[in-house]
């Protein structure tokens, strides 16, 4: 038995009067007469065989067979809208832009590379790169706001690849009280000095990620800003490795005697959000990215 026949211009009708709230607005918005949105609302309850609205006063309000019609219907749409954003895609060769939002954690300097070598090569795309922090990049995701994603956490219903281990030292500037101390310490006596922790930029499900809960505590937004600070000697933090090479060959910083947890480590994985649908801008970022990365851990290793 043959389902029933629906097109997509009868759901953005069904969708348009849900989000504007009433049929005159939507026919509005549709650039449509009113008469023609109704029309199409009675074909798809017709074909449907359900009604989606019952008058309460003067308001048509969903029933539940809307509700559940317009979350399925939302689903369709937005899906039958990246089927075309793709096709455009296509068509058109290089993505028009690439939007990059990228962990703090991998470094500044390979991300530049690759930018630079992307710009060369697909020169009329538009390159956005934006730097988060701790779920920064999951919550980017989960809202689809990105077409690459560098992230710690790699949100339910995405796939991701292994990019780069990254490795914290627990640090203080050469001068700090800790380093006078001139013994092993525990984490009682790095409770009683100010730690100097990044801000998760996240805004829904924001973590304090290594903070001992010290009796003093310095928040940064942004991680270059937090070696700034433990070098100047404001506080002591666990740094990425990669970062503070240049203060740690110079004495400027030095690693904190700890008995345990002198050191942690941090994955970071690479995302496309949706890998048969990304372009070849997409693609060409996610291999340049992965190579710098490959040539990041072969230097740490020699």
């Amino acid at each position: 038995m043959r389902g029933p026949r629906t097109n997509l211009d009868q759901w953005h009708c069904f969708m348009a009067v849900v989000d504007e709230g009433s049929y005159s607005k939507a026919a509005e918005k549709l650039h449509k007469s009113q008469s023609a949105v109704t029309y199409a609302i009675q074909k798809l309850e017709e074909q449907l065989a359900v009604a989606l609205f019952e008058i309460k006063g003067r308001k048509a309000e969903l029933t539940d067979a809307g509700q559940l019609f317009y979350r399925r219907g939302r689903a369709l749409l937005d899906e039958a809208l990246r089927v075309e954003a793709s096709a455009v895609t296509l068509a058109q060769g290089w993505e028009p832009q690439l939007r990059i939002v990228s962990d703090a954690l991998f470094p500044q300097t390979a991300m530049l590379d690759c930018l630079e070598q992307l710009a060369i090569e697909c020169p009329e795309t538009r390159l956005e790169c934006v730097e988060t922090v701790l779920s920064g990049a999951e919550e980017a995701l989960l809202e689809q706001r990105c077409d690459l994603a560098i992230t710690g956490i790699v949100p339910p219903g995405f796939l991701g690849d292994p990019l780069l281990r990254v490795r914290f030292i627990a640090v203080a500037h050469r001068d700090h009280a800790l380093h006078q101390l001139d013994r092993a310490l525990s984490y009682q006596d790095l409770r009683a000095h100010r730690q100097v922790v990044v801000r998760d930029s996240g805004a829904r499900r924001r973590r304090d990620s290594g903070w001992l809960e010290a009796a003093q505590r310095l928040t940064v937004s942004r991680i270059d800003f937090s070696v700034q600070a433990v070098c100047r000697g404001v506080g002591f933090a666990w740094l990425p490795e990669v970062v503070i090479q240049g203060p740690l060959n110079s004495g400027l910083l030095k690693p904190l005697p700890l008995n345990e947890g002198r050191e942690r480590f941090a994955e970071l994985f690479i995302v496309l959000p949706e890998r048969e649908l990304a372009g070849p801008a997409a693609r060409r970022a996610e291999a340049l990215i992965k190579n710098a990365a490959a040539a990041l851990t072969c230097d740490r290793q020699r």
